[in-house]
């Protein structure tokens, strides 16, 4: 009981909320999204670049709005970007289970990517203020894995629901967001929190912000590696579940089964991961999940059936372990603490990668095939190394103190 004890309070009790409310939130959400591309393409008959377009419009909606979100959190507080965020959230849900036409659907991705690139860099920047410093890697594994924990019901669950009533899987998502906002700003209001992270913030403009992230080499490097991994990875999303279900049987199924194995995984190894990483820097941590990434997108083209798949899954689960936690710690070492907002907020450029995926790979797909897209996505993936290598290069010259982390 008392290492219980001392495991919670490691946290502070804000940061457990966002770690429960992500697996309440995330849950619901991996219940219908994973599930767009087919809800789209059985119920509107869309081709699968409009498809793909519908799916992209979100992350590219978020590429400026985190950047702007994050910057607004750095300038007047964490509590009024993250409330109003997560509330318009809650409407997206409400309305995709009203909309009837693509427009619509478009209009409500694109919101819904806009209000999630304003909560997601502006959460992990709140947990970075109220974490101390060496454990904050410790805290963005927790949330990577509170994300898996939502993910290994939620594809389940949305493929149930998929069966009885599509539209009643938005609504479940959208009751879950606002029963979050709800419990998250009266936490707030408990703690006091919601001032500017220092007072030097407040002095902060989106030109000078734009100035020094301009100046950041490092970072910029960074960004583009995972633009990359973005890339590949989006096509988990979007282009995944339709070549499952044209050529294989039971493919929705198996796709729905195929992300809850990625999530339990997530779950379980993510810790242990983690911790046999520590003993690596953190940039070759990133370039050997890139070379798992690649593997398991590449074993996606030969899928034929249940074992070829789950083959695949699992090498895209190591590869996601090992990167996505680790761009988030990176992101912080490279901040400073009156920018860390606005830093967090400009990495939500990587998104640019999920807007081109869905669209690339759509077209790829109905040209050429599966085998063809997914050898082409693998070797993209392989690419972004290139970028971690320099961006470490010149992190290493401007911050020799920390060259043991990285």
């Amino acid at each position: 009981m008392n290492k219980l004890k001392s495991y919670y309070r490691q946290f502070h009790p804000i940061v457990w909320v966002l770690l429960s409310g992500t697996v309440l939130a995330r849950g619901s959400a991996f219940a219908t999204l994973p599930f767009l591309a087919i809800y789209l393409s059985r119920n509107l008959d869309l081709h699968p670049v409009l498809i793909g377009i519908t799916i992209g419009i979100s992350p590219l909606s978020g590429v400026v709005g985190g950047f702007l979100g994050g910057h607004l959190s750095d300038r007047f507080g964490r509590k009024p970007v993250m409330i109003g965020s997560l509330f318009s959230m809650s409407l997206v849900y409400f309305g995709f289970m009203i909309a009837e036409t693509p427009g619509w659907f478009i209009v409500l991705n694109a919101l819904n990517g806009l209000s999630g690139s304003f909560f997601e860099p502006t959460g992990q920047a709140l947990i970075a203020d109220l974490t101390e410093k060496s454990k904050r890697m410790r805290a963005f594994s927790l949330r990577y894995t509170a994300i898996n924990i939502g993910a290994s019901v939620g594809p389940l669950l949305g493929a149930y629901l998929a069966v009885v009533s599509a539209k009643s899987a938005f609504m479940v998502t959208g009751i879950m967001y606002f029963i979050y906002v709800l419990i998250l700003a009266l936490m707030m209001k408990k703690y006091n929190l919601g001032n500017p992270a220092s007072e030097n913030a407040s002095k902060v403009t989106i030109a000078s912000s734009l100035k020094i992230i301009g100046k950041d080499k490092a970072l910029r490097y960074l960004i583009l590696g995972t633009i990359i991994i973005n890339f590949g990875y989006s096509q988990m999303e979007s282009n995944v579940p339709q070549y499952l279900e044209s050529s294989i049987a039971n493919g929705v199924f198996v796709y729905s089964v195929m992300l809850s194995i990625n999530a339990v995984m997530v779950v379980l190894l993510q810790m242990p991961i983690s911790h046999f990483a520590e003993k690596f820097k953190t940039m070759q941590v990133m370039m050997a999940g890139a070379v798992f990434l690649s593997v398991g997108m590449l074993a996606f083209g030969f899928v034929t059936g249940w074992y070829t798949g789950i083959l695949a899954i699992v090498f895209i689960t190591i590869g996601e372990i090992l990167i996505f936690p680790s761009s988030s710690y990176l992101v912080d070492q490279l901040a400073t603490d009156e920018l860390r907002g606005t830093y967090f907020g400009a990495a939500q450029f990587r998104r640019i990668g999920h807007f081109l995926g869905p669209i690339a790979g759509g077209y790829l797909l109905n040209e050429a095939g599966g085998t063809v897209l997914f050898s082409f996505i693998a070797l993209v993936v392989l690419g972004s190394i290139l970028f971690f290598i320099q961006g470490n290069k010149i992190f290493i010259k401007t911050s020799p103190t920390v060259v043991k982390n990285l």
